[in-house]
């Protein structure tokens, strides 16, 4: 186990590539189950939970070659096993992206409840009301049974915009026999790529980036070369990063149209960055100041389904809220556990009230303090570190494995920006 020495009050400043959409990556990597053919797969970022899919297609039977930095051929020819190796599946949220690929090509699958991040409820259901629809059967002693004679194609409607239900059904669907109706459906930019991925590969999926997806099941997949996107969490993460220390930062690599939602939220904070074609730009310094609502009101910003306020980063904002001058409601609404981190930023000196386990008021600036702290998950992870980089004095953050889940070589990366971070071990 590793921990991460930290120093903060000192502006970072420099050039950063974004990484591969984490959130990309996981699915593509079970998709590629879907094709007995060799699938290259570019830009995947170097991290825990993305070799954790590594190990779990390997133990199916894939084939697993690393090309280069980033870069993978995989390629399954056949199937060994149809159960998910349930020391790996307690690692990761994403080992249940298995489900529908596991059915297309052996036509069961056997796994234990996926693992992840604490933080609040987190359904199945979606996905068993998904497969279901699609002809297949679910038993349930302790571990998830799924069976099917044959997959045929129906109109599905999701009693909640799940992304990974969402990718699941996808999965299953595209092998199905005729067409497949998927409404509701999550719409995110990984969503996206997967379904531009399986296109690739011979898929006919149309109403791509709308929550309504359509897919004509075809009878074989064959191989692709394809391109995870960029991560737009990781660059909304190091945005927050670069305001709260005053520092200047350009992100390469970005898909301007993932951040626009992003662009509005952190406006509310008096965040500004310039894009110029692929390249974003945040000039040092920025007053960091809340803009209220019409007629003085306090403003907030909430979460929401793709594409509204991603859910992933509430902790970010959080955090970020507390160096800037004025009130401001930070409303998560997906998960009742995800705010509770905040008792360790009001130990740092943060003013925040709780208000319930979905809602915070965040007032500032206020002078944080270096302090003792343990990462719960990715994302709060993350916003400890942020919140370290700005505070007067030292930090200690431990379980670090938790935010490297989702962050490519953070504390490198944050060390080429002149931030004070030394990773060590326990």
């Amino acid at each position: 186990m590793y921990r991460y020495q930290i120093e903060g009050g000192f502006p970072i400043k420099g050039t950063l590539a974004a990484s591969g959409n984490k959130n990309a990556a996981l699915p593509c990597i079970a998709a590629t189950l879907l094709t007995d053919e060799k699938v290259i797969l570019r830009n995947i970022p170097e991290i825990e939970d993305v070799q954790v899919m590594l190990d779990i297609v390997t133990q199916l039977g894939a084939e697993v070659v690393k090309l280069g930095p980033n870069d993978y051929a995989i390629r399954t020819a056949n199937i060994v096993r149809s159960d998910i190796p349930s020391a790996e599946a307690k690692k990761i949220r994403a080992s249940v992206l298995f489900a529908g690929p596991l059915l297309a090509r052996t036509g069961k699958a056997l796994m234990p409840p996926p693992g992840g991040d604490i933080i609040g409820r987190r359904r199945i259901d979606t996905h068993i009301l998904a497969l279901t629809e699609l002809g297949v059967r679910v038993d349930l002693d302790g571990q998830f049974r799924f069976s099917t004679n044959k997959l045929v194609g129906a109109e599905i409607f999701l009693d909640e915009t799940s992304v990974t239900a969402t990718e699941n059904a996808l999965m299953a669907a595209v092998l199905a026999e005729g067409r497949t109706v998927v409404e509701n459906a999550a719409s995110e930019p990984h969503i996206q790529d997967l379904c531009t991925m399986l296109n690739s590969m011979g898929a006919k999926i149309s109403g791509i980036g709308s929550n309504i997806l359509v897919i004509d099941g075809v009878k074989k997949l064959s191989g692709t070369d394809f391109a995870i996107g960029p991560d737009f969490m990781e660059i909304g993460s190091f945005i927050g990063l670069a305001a709260v220390t005053r520092g200047e930062l350009t992100i390469t690599g970005v898909k301007p149209k993932d951040l626009r939602m992003s662009r509005l939220s952190f406006a509310k904070l008096g965040i500004r960055w310039e894009i110029e074609g692929s390249n974003l730009h945040m000039e040092p310094g920025q007053a960091l100041k809340v803009n209220c609502d019409l007629g003085g009101i306090i403003p907030k910003i909430d979460d929401a389904p793709w594409p509204g306020f991603p859910p992933d980063l509430t902790s970010i904002v959080t955090v970020v809220a507390t160096q800037v001058e004025g009130t401001i409601i930070v409303y998560e609404k997906m998960f009742e556990s995800r705010m509770f981190f905040v008792d360790k930023l009001i130990a740092m000196g943060a003013k925040i009230i709780l208000c319930d386990p979905h809602r915070a008021v965040v007032s500032g600036p206020a002078r944080l303090h270096g302090s003792d702290l343990v990462s719960p998950d990715v994302r709060a992870g993350m916003a400890m570190v942020i919140a370290a980089l700005c505070a007067e004095g030292g930090s200690t953050i431990h379980n670090v494995y938790q935010i490297e889940r989702g962050y490519e070589h953070l504390s490198e990366r944050l060390q080429s920006l002149g931030a004070h971070v030394v990773r060590e071990e326990e």
